[in-house]
């Protein structure tokens, strides 16, 4: 079973395709590891045992048949509880939807079982993926499998923790401002968040509908790649769904260099409130880059500095237009319909029930963000704040082909830490939102430990949109460099569970 878990995606599908082993087997061994830490790790909310065998077997039985398999048929997922799936559960970590079984499936997980991926079962999150350390799942939190004490990101935790407890080899994530690359990043995986449109939100249960977008999880950049390329396309059942063709980022991923390539650092993504050994590993980083041929350039992007507080008006109040629909009359939880209570009463008890605290603060916030009186001083100059953004990165990428920063200021925080400090919480995405606010493509990459602490820091890739392949040239370029440093995959480090 070791030997088998610790296979990366493309290795498993080989292998399966080759008849060296069968998708049962893989399958087996990693619903095993799961029975035997999740109770740990708490990365799953729902295994869903049999569906996941009887999709291996319809993998074998293919092979048997002489059918052509795709490069990632047999090989186990774990789905972030924010995806529909008519046969499990989707929760989104609240208390509002638990039981809920969606009747269809969302656009991506029909992409994943066409392509013959096995859906181990559904991940914790941040309720609503409104967090960044899945302490906000109405469900408990998810421990960090390189220290169980602490956070694995979020809202995406749970996707991160399978993968790097060897879960499974595939997950997939959400990422509205950070929450693909920051559990990436502090849990030594890596996570992509493709171009805005680039994968459905078709059956994505929406939080902020103009920032939302899913994306692939995985261990290596090349299994990223398989991934995203399965995941992504054009769907017309979402309005935003981009209408051209995938970019090449298999191909990139084999190919990976940046030779040539001009890379910049931004001046804003440094400074107070970093951690002095991510910055260590980022500089270490940058100079493995010239060293690999690029050439570095110095970037002022000074409307960054204000994203955070951007974010978190646009956020908020996208979301509580989004959360309207939660009102105990169509589907999921329902408090006090006892016959004597209005509609209103019955919407009031069941949000007050079924909604946890940061949820009630982001809606709260929005709405009174979206406001008479408060509309243009608030959202619209967030707005027009965001233009700025969107300004600054085009003038950037006039000058640079790809950005590089630290994905997160700090390492994995211990869990408990800032429950009680909202503020301390959103500086976690500090690194991540601009780049949802404008749309562009970015990918998480392990670049070494933190000295003080030994816990994984993230290098962040930033691309234009629709130039997601670079993302994945230069990660492979760097991830290619730190195995020949180190001799082995940094996640080989991760304390054993």
């Amino acid at each position: 079973m070791t030997d088998i878990i610790k296979l990366t995606a493309a290795e498993i599908a080989a292998k399966i395709a080759s008849g060296e082993l069968t998708a049962v087997e893989v399958t087996e061994a990693h619903l095993a590891r799961i029975e035997a830490v999740d109770e740990k790790v708490h990365a799953f909310l729902h295994v869903d045992r049999e569906g996941a065998l009887a999709q291996a077997r319809a993998v074998d039985a293919k092979r048997e048949a002489g059918e052509k398999l795709g490069p990632l048929a047999g090989v186990p997922l774990a789905l972030k509880d924010i995806f529909t799936t008519k046969d499990m559960p989707t929760t989104v970590g609240s208390k509002i939807l638990e039981g809920w079984v969606p009747p269809y499936d969302a656009t991506l997980t029909q992409k994943l079982r066409a392509a013959d991926v096995v859906i181990l079962g559904k991940t914790n999150m941040d309720e609503f993926a409104m967090g960044s350390s899945t302490e906000n799942s109405a469900y408990g939190p998810t421990g960090n499998p390189w220290d169980l004490t602490r956070i694995p990101g979020g809202s995406g935790g749970g996707s991160s923790a399978a993968l790097a407890s060897y879960e499974a080899p595939l997950a997939i994530g959400t990422d509205t401002g950070g929450s693909i690359r920051q559990p990436a990043a502090v849990t030594g995986t890596v996570g992509v968040k493709p171009t805005y449109g680039g994968v459905s939100r078709y059956g994505m249960v929406a939080f902020s509908s103009s920032l939302d977008q899913g994306g692939p999880c995985a261990r290596t950049v090349l299994d990223a790649a398989l991934l995203h390329e399965a995941i992504a396309g054009h769907d017309p059942l979402d309005s935003t769904s981009i209408d051209a063709p995938v970019p090449p980022v298999v191909e990139a991923a084999r190919n990976g260099s940046v030779q040539g390539l001009r890379v910049g650092v931004v001046k804003q993504f440094r400074g107070e409130g970093y951690q002095a050994g991510v910055l260590q590993r980022f500089d270490e980083s940058v100079e493995l880059l010239k060293s690999l041929g690029a050439d570095v350039v110095e970037l002022d992007c000074p409307s960054f500095d204000l994203a955070l507080s951007a974010y978190y008006l646009i956020a908020p109040s996208e979301c509580s237009s989004n959360l309207a629909r939660f009102d105990a009359m169509r589907y999921g939880l329902r408090v006090g319909d006892d016959g004597t209570k209005s509609a209103e009463e019955v919407t009031a008890l069941t949000r007050e029930a079924g909604f946890g605290d940061e949820v009630k603060r982001r809606v709260i916030l929005g709405t009174y963000a979206l406001s008479s009186g408060y509309y243009d001083a608030y959202y619209g100059s967030a707005q027009k704040v965001r233009t700025l953004i969107t300004q600054d990165f085009e003038k950037a990428f006039e000058q640079v082909d790809v950005i590089v920063s630290p994905t997160t200021p700090t390492t994995a925080f211990p869990i408990g830490e800032r429950a009680d400090d909202p503020m301390a919480m959103y500086l976690a995405d500090l690194c991540t939102i601009p780049t949802n606010l404008a749309g562009n493509s970015a990918m998480s990459l392990p670049c070494g430990l933190a000295p003080e602490d030994g816990l994984p820091v993230g290098l962040q890739i930033i691309a234009p949109a629709m130039k997601d392949d670079r993302l994945y040239k230069v990660g492979a370029a760097v991830e290619a460099a730190f195995v020949e440093k180190w001799g082995h995959p940094l996640l080989e480090e991760a304390p054993s569970l």
